[in-house]
């Protein structure tokens, strides 16, 4: 069986082709049964139950989180920003550091007076060295702690960014392929009315009640339709392939939506707050404050390079040595050492004032960034909270146009037997009616994403939200 195939789906395309097959081997079939909507209803209800039992959009979620690439970047990035933190605050705390060393001397001495002797001596060094240096006045390394603090936020809302982008993903690969499961099952009803017309068509030719022209129309449309059919098929497949690039396995059957659906408005129902919301906390515009901050910050860590800096230091060593003179005695020595260490920078060739010109510059860069990243942020709660309302209008909307078309329907079948309407007036209403259908469910879909898209806007994008969305699948 294909990854993701669901066999409930291959069932119902089996009896479906049955099912016309005996339509065509039957010209004498019963025209109650030719005529009315069952064909169209039994491929819907055996497709609709084909996503009953599958994944739902929670599990797929749970897939996503262990196995999504550029999830796991995001994380391992954040891990690493986390470490910012410990590194900045180390400018701060005190350093030590051990030092020691043994060697050996051979050493071969010659006067050139030949009075004296030549002097040959052997003898070990040794030492061992502690140091300790703890900054009292480094404002630099002060300025720099807070830049890592500043750092770690933005690499938090960064992440949390990363989290809700992951929901958004995955909910979009998840409605995408209903949307395209839809879309194959409405085409295959269409195909099968079509197919039923146009055994109709041929069977009125014969007896003469009817034109070659109606013939032709049916057979067009049901070639069209074929056509159709293959081309959303493969759609559905690319859709399914765009999930398996997010859970890194075979997509697996998805449920669908079920009866619990239902249509709310956002909550507060305020495009002004929902405004508001996201000025202030969307997940980019955090990012991008913190952007600013930590270049405010660079500017003050810059200047500080003017002042001077004071350092508490002590060591403690101890070395010994061999006689260098052949006889003589060895040494050893004790060094104790504490003291305070001033240094005043006085000119570093303009060093220090073009980097605070640069960082005067970025800190500009920085907040043009943040005034960007804002207004960004307020369009996207703007567009997302009129796409849920005129979603949420929409749905009801094409839901009163279902039963119309289909009240259409009815009628234009009517009108066929009594002679006032013609097969291609049916065959528009049948393609009308299933039309709606999917259009309805496009909606239906559409109108969950931006109620996920609303909440992201604002930086409110949780699991819990997702585990809403969910409760409308299945049964």
């Amino acid at each position: 069986m294909a990854a993701g195939k669901s066999p409930v789906l291959g069932l119902a395309q089996v009896a479906v082709s049955r099912f016309l097959i005996s339509i065509r081997r039957s010209p004498g079939a019963d025209s109650n049964r030719m005529r009315g909507g069952f064909p169209i209803l039994f491929a819907l209800s055996l497709t609709a139950a084909t996503g009953a039992n599958g994944a739902d959009l929670l599990e797929i979620y749970r897939l996503a989180q262990g196995s999504d690439s550029q999830y796991a970047a995001a994380r391992a990035a954040w891990s690493a920003g986390q470490e910012k933190l410990p590194q900045g605050l180390a400018g701060l705390l005190p350093s030590a550091s051990v030092t020691a060393f043994s060697q050996y001397n051979d050493r071969d001495l010659r006067f050139r007076t030949p009075a004296i002797p030549p002097n040959n001596t052997r003898f070990n060094s040794n030492s061992i060295s502690l140091s300790l240096s703890q900054p009292l006045y480094r404002p630099q390394n002060l300025a720099a702690y807070g830049q890592a603090r500043t750092q770690v936020e933005q690499t938090d809302a960064v992440f949390a960014q990363a989290a809700q982008d992951l929901i958004l993903r995955v909910a979009q690969a998840y409605f995408d392929i209903l949307l395209a499961q839809d879309t194959v099952e409405f085409t295959h009803a269409q195909l099968v009315a079509i197919g039923r017309q146009l055994e109709q068509a041929k069977r009125n030719f014969e007896v003469g009640t009817a034109t070659i022209t109606d013939t032709h129309e049916a057979q067009s449309r049901y070639d069209i339709t074929v056509s159709t059919e293959i081309a959303a098929r493969n759609d559905l497949e690319i859709k399914k392939r765009q999930l398996e690039l997010i859970i890194g396995r075979p997509a697996p059957g998805v449920a669908a939506l079920g009866v619990r659906f239902e249509l709310r408005l956002p909550e507060p129902n305020s495009m002004d707050r929902w405004v508001a919301e996201a000025a202030d906390h969307n997940l980019q515009v955090r990012a991008s404050r913190a952007n600013l901050e930590f270049a405010s910050q660079e500017i003050e860590r810059n200047r500080a390079a003017h002042r001077p800096t004071l350092d508490a230091f002590a060591s403690y060593s101890e070395t010994g040595a061999g006689s260098g003179i052949q006889g003589g005695p060895g040494t050893d020595n004790t060094s104790k050492v504490v003291g305070l260490q001033l240094a005043v920078p006085i000119y570093q060739g303009g060093l220090t004032s073009s980097r605070v010109r640069e960082a005067v510059a970025n800190e500009d860069k920085a907040r043009q960034e943040l005034e960007s990243a804002r207004r960004s942020a307020e369009l996207a709660a703007r567009q997302t909270f009129l796409s849920v309302t005129n979603g949420l209008a929409q749905v009801r909307a094409l839901e009163a146009a279902l039963v119309s078309s289909q009240s259409s329907l009815d009628s234009t079948r009517l009108g066929q037997e009594v002679g006032v309407r013609t097969q291609v007036d049916v065959l528009n209403a049948q393609q009308q009616l299933l039309q709606t259908r999917r259009d309805l469910a496009q909606a239906k879909y559409n109108y969950i994403l931006a109620l996920l898209r609303l909440k992201s806007s604002a930086g409110q994008l949780t699991d819990q939200d997702l585990a809403v969305a969910n409760s409308w699948l299945g049964k």
